[in-house]
């Protein structure tokens, strides 16, 4: 779907469907609403008078072109309270209104949105959000139907939004170029999340993340086995041997200040998680593809720092590998050696993602990182603490923390901050080491946290934990049923926030 701006009025574009939003509340029309109800006999404003157009916020309605319209179709969008509005709220329209005109088979689109982004703020920002509204919502994974008849029918081949001067359009359309590639990086990370276990490995994924470098001038590391246990990875490697697949330790690094100290980003890259020794339950166990959501994340968000070119220098890192039962796997009760040199009594083998983190977190150390995001569907306390809502945020800092809580408002991606409180660590006291890798049912998120924390040492260190938030159960707003790709754009926009600063 091409999208661009335009000033002017919206039938001085041609096109098979228009778009007009229409507020609530309000009774005469105006804009580009105004425009095409003269055209078409005034139907919108006999609509709005005998009560079937409301202006709510999300009320779709599809008319023909009537009159002396021009095209196909008329679509009235409703757009509620204007008071309400807000660059999240119209990136939720936007994600609904693209389905919409899909199903339609709206073809080419003109959208005066001129009113809509005006009350949402902004005007460069609002057009980010529109941006990341309609890419996010006309997102599908159905790279695997083979049958002509599963095929989705529509088709939304552009979309220009209309309104406004030539200086106006010029910032709306700036905005629009932002708001796809930050949208293109959380649908990235949603393809990566999706893909069946047996096509998105280790190997699978390190291919990706080194064609990622290639395509947008990033640097790529891949550590593989026999590096890692040079490094003494112990902690990492203890993961993947009751695996087949080989494991693979990928580095990104964008450099775009100089001899900066980077911002380390670390992924949780369980490309599938049985549990190990310690198995899941069968049920519901094919969701465990999407255990490397974290490192899908970090990477996707890679790739919209490549193009972005912030002054900032930035460092991806996804500990990759499977998690199986084996003759050769880890077992309860065994003692492994984590990079930095400390011990780790392994209780349970499904603990795995705080244990592949730790190595991540000792190395983004070694490499100087001046702040260390980790991302990873880490505990399932973290889904009874915060639902499918919030990502719930643990920070050494209260800057770093402030950093992602901007950050995340700015994206639609919201998150919550849990304690750290010294007492926690106690559940973590081991008999036969200096730690182990779980404290218990009580406070199993934040017991969690407190382990990664012994591995962050000095540097400021948050913490995401994105097990509630990694897939979404249906359509809604910008959000499609399937992988949700939070928190890509947060990443993206933490990185570029450091670079203003």
């Amino acid at each position: 779907m091409d999208l661009t701006a335009a000033s002017g009025g919206i039938l001085d574009q041609r096109a098979e469907s228009y778009v007009v939003t229409v507020p609530e509340g309000r009774r005469r029309l105006s804009g580009a609403a105004a425009q095409v109800n003269a055209r078409s006999g005034g139907v919108i404003a006999g609509m709005r008078r005998d009560g079937l157009l409301r202006g709510t916020r999300g009320e779709i309605t599809v008319l023909p072109a009537l009159g002396e319209m021009p095209g196909k179709r008329i679509v009235v969008l409703g757009t509620g309270d204007e008071v309400k509005a807000s660059a999240h709220s119209l990136r939720a329209l936007a994600g609904s209104l693209v389905r919409r005109l899909r199903a339609i088979d709206a073809g080419a689109v003109a959208w005066g949105a001129s009113g809509a982004l005006a009350a949402a703020g902004d005007p460069e920002e609002a057009a980010v959000a529109l941006a990341e509204g309609l890419v996010l919502g006309s997102y599908r994974f159905d790279r695997h139907r083979t049958r002509e008849e599963d095929a989705p029918a529509g088709a939304v081949r552009s979309l220009c939004v209309v309104g406004g001067t030539a200086r106006q359009a010029a910032v709306v359309e700036r905005g629009l170029a932002r708001g796809r590639i930050l949208a293109e990086a959380t649908n990235e990370a949603r393809d990566l999340e999706n893909e069946p276990a047996n096509r998105m490995t280790p190997t699978d994924i390190a291919q990706h993340a080194m064609e990622l470098a290639t395509s947008v001038g990033l640097e790529c590391t891949v550590i593989e086995r026999s590096e890692a246990e040079r490094l003494g990875m112990g902690s990492y490697l203890s993961v993947a041997a009751g695996s087949v697949q080989p494991p693979k330790f990928i580095v990104l690094s964008y450099r775009g200040a100089g001899r900066a100290r980077p911002l380390a980003l670390v992924g949780k890259g369980i490309t599938f998680d049985t549990g190990g020794i310690s198995l899941k339950p069968g049920a519901g166990m094919e969701a465990m593809k999407a255990d490397m959501s974290g490192a899908a994340s970090v990477i996707a968000a890679m790739r919209a720092i490549g193009r972005l070119r912030p002054r900032v220098n930035v460092l991806a890192i996804a500990p990759c590998t499977e998690n199986m039962p084996g003759g050769s796997a880890t077992k309860p009760g065994d003692v492994v050696y984590t990079m930095d040199g400390q011990s780790v009594e392994i209780i349970n083998t499904d603990a795995e993602g705080r244990l592949v983190l730790a190595d991540g977190l000792a190395y983004a150390r070694r490499e100087g990182a001046s702040a260390i995001v980790d991302v990873a569907t880490l505990t399932g306390a973290m889904s009874v603490a915060l639902g499918a809502v919030r990502s719930g945020v643990f920070s050494s800092t209260d800057r770093l923390y402030g950093e992602l809580e901007r950050a995340s408002a700015a994206a639609g991606e919201r998150i919550w901050r849990l304690p750290l409180d010294d007492e926690y660590a106690r559940a973590l006291r081991s008999e036969v080491a200096d730690l182990k890798n779980v404290g218990g049912r009580a406070a199993g998120a934040i017991t969690a946290a407190k382990f990664l924390q012994r591995f962050a040492g000095e540097t400021p260190w948050a913490h995401m934990d994105i097990a509630g938030v990694m897939s979404v159960d249906r359509d809604s707003g910008e959000w499609v049923k399937g992988a949700s790709g939070i928190p890509a754009r947060t990443l993206v926009r933490l990185a570029l926030g450091r670079s203003r600063g």
